[in-house]
């Protein structure tokens, strides 16, 4: 039977193996671009987010642009995503938040971040990391799925134990590289429904019954 380190070497490896340069999906050029993005993206698909974005930040190019925007023409733009008219408001509230209270620049306090409408911890960490290159585990639904069935944290975990295992678990310096490649395999391989077992090479540690093998 393998020992913890045995387990966590041949997650990396294959993690590594199978997503060498995995990184952010969501689209943006401007950092408050990101901001947004990511509030967007909760209960909804990068994919889904990218759609609208590519709309919204081309109609209102920049951060001015978008404050003076009229509530109806966002919620137009963000219609085919889930939550759009609450988070139409929130892409109103951290314009002028940002603009009123932080000089149009996204901050990098996590504290800061989490004055912003929608911004939580799990997005703050993203920020932190995407845009400021700060070590943080941000755990999603992928990455909590993911963590699970591997045997890293117990089924019973919610997201803030998760966190804090992770952290202590794995490598500070691969934190950023880690939370993208665990979002990847739960997006595209160990799949909420139907993943694809059998093709796994994680398999012998896998906490959850086989599905597809």
């Amino acid at each position: 039977m393998m020992n913890k380190q045995e387990r966590l070497a041949l997650i990396l490896n294959y993690l590594e193996e199978l997503f060498p340069n995995a990184g952010c999906e969501l689209n943006y050029r401007q950092d408050y671009e990101l901001v947004i993005a990511v509030m967007l993206s909760a209960q909804t698909t990068d994919e889904s987010v990218n759609r609208v974005t590519n709309q919204l930040f081309s109609s209102f190019p920049t951060l001015e642009d978008l404050d003076a925007a009229p509530l109806h023409e966002i919620e137009n733009m963000i219609r085919t995503i889930g939550l759009f008219r609450n988070k139409a408001k929130n892409i109103k509230g951290i314009t002028q938040q940002l603009l009123t209270n932080f000089s149009g620049r996204v901050p990098m306090d996590k504290e800061q971040l989490m004055t912003l409408p929608g911004v939580g911890n799990k997005s703050a960490n993203v920020i932190r990391a995407e845009i400021f290159h700060i070590p943080e585990i941000a755990v999603d639904t992928h990455v909590h799925r993911v963590a699970k069935r591997l045997g890293l944290v117990k089924m019973e975990d919610d997201v803030v134990v998760t966190e804090k295992k992770l952290r202590a678990l794995l490598p500070e310096d691969l934190y950023i590289k880690l939370h993208h490649q665990f979002i990847h395999f739960g997006r595209y391989f160990c799949k909420a429904r139907a993943p694809q077992c059998r093709q796994c090479h994680l398999q012998t540690i896998c906490q959850e019954p086989h599905k597809n093998l």
